[in-house]
């Protein structure tokens, strides 16, 4: 085998007539190598992997798989065969091992005829020489361990019906698959997106003791940090590829930027301050939450200009909140005959920023939906305080117009923006989120997934309120503006609920988090997600270690 399972001379991408995506880029990869590929938005990330899997042969240069080597690519619109159920999609993946299994039944079936010397010898033979294969691929137990495959990824019923299932659920199939086949080199374009943080840690653990090469396009930074042996970041058209995890690649960063960019920007503090929050030991991180909550009248006291002037993205405050912002007690929710939610109880103080989390379908939504007045309780109060003013940005992002430019969908085509009490020149505060110069001016209905949630953001945060509800935010975000969502968020002088299964985003921002953690329950825990999840380990032993598919009561009324 060649010491290299790929390797790009010269790799660059243009688009007519003169975009260029990428260029120039030189790069081998080892056998075995570990690669987290990391950019903004739009700066070809996906157009690499589309590269690398072969289903993109107009570029510039060489971009080689070493023969004798397999590639797999998980796109993130995966396609399923609409003539098979769950079970059968998945078990496309393992065809090939599945023969093996089928031809060992077959061989020892012969020994029940009647064979001659020679014919036994040559059954013996093959007998052997497929057991050598069985066992080289730890197929004996092949239907248990894609069982717990799907278990783990939380996939849907093994007889449903793909075309039934969710853009979400037929990404997990599609993973599942994928894993399943052990391909040399998997490519992987944003694997984490629909997984809960159970699954995206039961896939980090798997990827991690993974034999072959793995490159994924990721903004999971907890992810980038475990399991990448390397940091490949695309960033104006050029690859910088980095040794080293994420930390250690933030660290150069910011001596890079440093030397790029004489005056010191927002974004170099903004990296700081990340930095700086990597370093700190768990217990000044706990203490540093602890502090959020006794901060409140600081924060709200605090100079606009000065945020405005120090923080990438800047959240207006709403009014001033009273004693009370949240209040539930003994809060039941039902859909159909499934209990979702039974007897929560929490208190939200000023301040407090509240990670939920949990599985698809779990219910997260639905209680965002009862927090807008959307839906009612089934049982129990849910109590809003009168000063409260409520922000939702919800998950559809279907409200964007795809004929208006981004300038325009998120000021209106106004030359001023009004953040709270304070007017902000319109092309700066578009800016803040990454689209700077030409960007403005695309078209909506252009942008990709990342970008559209971007524009959602900017458009929904211009108003002032005083209680944030954010559902899955941090999805196809790129890592820069996630970094900028967590400061504004830590900055906003007010109280925010975030649905999300980014667990570094979670740690750097929650004060408490609100798990669904199945049979029913909701946990309500005060704490940063490592917190909660040492908690976790040590209220359910063993069980905790590996996720499973959510399982609810019965709803009885």
């Amino acid at each position: 085998m060649a010491q290299f399972i790929y390797t790009m001379k010269g790799l660059g991408k243009v688009y007519p007539p003169d975009s260029v995506v990428f260029r120039d880029i030189y790069l081998s990869f080892f056998y075995g190598a570990k690669i987290g590929i990391i950019g903004s938005n739009g700066s070809g990330k996906s157009t690499l992997l589309r590269i690398m899997a072969g289903l993109d042969e107009d570029y510039l240069g060489e971009a080689v798989l070493s023969q004798g080597y397999t590639v797999g690519y998980l796109p993130q619109e995966p396609e399923l065969d609409p003539t098979k159920n769950v079970w059968e999609n998945v078990n496309e993946g393992v065809a090939e091992v599945r023969a093996l299994l089928t031809r060992f039944d077959e061989i020892n079936a012969k020994f029940a005829e009647e064979l001659s010397p020679e014919e036994m010898e040559k059954v013996l033979e093959e007998q052997a020489a497929v057991q050598d294969r069985i066992d080289a691929a730890g197929a004996w137990d092949l239907d248990s361990k894609i069982e717990q495959a799907m278990d783990a990824l939380r996939l849907p019923p093994p007889d449903a019906d793909v075309t039934k299932l969710s853009g979400g659920e037929k990404r997990r199939v599609a993973l599942c698959r994928l894993l399943l086949q052990s391909p040399d080199l998997l490519l992987l374009d944003e694997p984490t997106n629909h997984l809960d943080a159970e699954s995206v840690a039961w896939l980090e653990h798997f990827l991690k003791e993974y034999k072959g090469s793995v490159v994924a396009i990721t903004h999971d930074r907890y992810f980038l940090d475990n399991v990448a042996g390397w940091i490949l970041e695309l960033d104006r058209g050029r690859a910088y590829p980095w040794e080293g995890n994420y930390s250690s690649w933030l660290e150069q960063k910011q001596q890079r930027l440093a030397q790029e960019e004489k005056a010191e920007s927002r974004r170099q503090r903004t990296l700081q301050r990340e930095l700086e929050w990597i370093r700190m030991s768990p217990r000044a991180r706990q203490a540093k939450g602890k502090a959020r909550l006794n901060a409140y009248e600081q924060l709200l006291a605090e100079e606009t200009a000065g945020k405005i002037e120090r923080t990438e993205i800047y959240i207006p405050p709403g009014p001033r909140l009273g004693n009370v912002v949240v209040e539930a007690e003994s809060l039941r929710k039902g859909y159909g005959d499934t209990l979702l939610i039974d007897d929560l109880s929490f208190t939200l103080p000023r301040g407090g920023i509240v990670g939920v989390i949990g599985p698809n379908g779990a219910g997260k939504t639905t209680l965002f939906r009862m927090l807008v007045g959307q839906e009612k309780p089934d049982a129990g109060t849910l109590r809003i305080g009168e000063t409260v003013q409520i922000g939702y940005v919800d998950q559809t992002r279907e409200a964007l117009s795809p004929d208006r430019t981004v300038f325009e969908e998120i000021t209106g085509g106004e030359d001023e923006v009004q953040l709270g009490r304070r007017t902000v020149n319109a092309r700066a505060y578009v800016s803040w989120f990454n689209f700077k110069g030409r960007d403005q001016q695309r078209k909506v209905g252009t942008l990709s997934g990342g970008e559209r949630n971007r524009v959602h953001l900017a458009k929904l945060l211009q108003r002032g309120c005083n209680l944030l509800l954010l559902d899955e935010p941090t999805n196809d975000l790129d890592v820069d503006t996630l970094r900028a969502l967590e400061e504004a968020l830590l900055e906003f002088a007010g109280c925010a609920v975030v649905i999300s299964h980014d667990r570094w985003f979670l740690d750097r921002i929650a004060t408490h988090i609100l798990a669904f953690e199945g049979d029913s329950h909701v946990e309500w825990f005060e704490g940063n997600y490592q917190e909660y999840e040492a908690d976790r380990k040590r209220r359910l032993g063993a069980a905790a270690e590996q996720p499973h598919r959510i399982k609810y009561r019965k709803l009885t009324r």
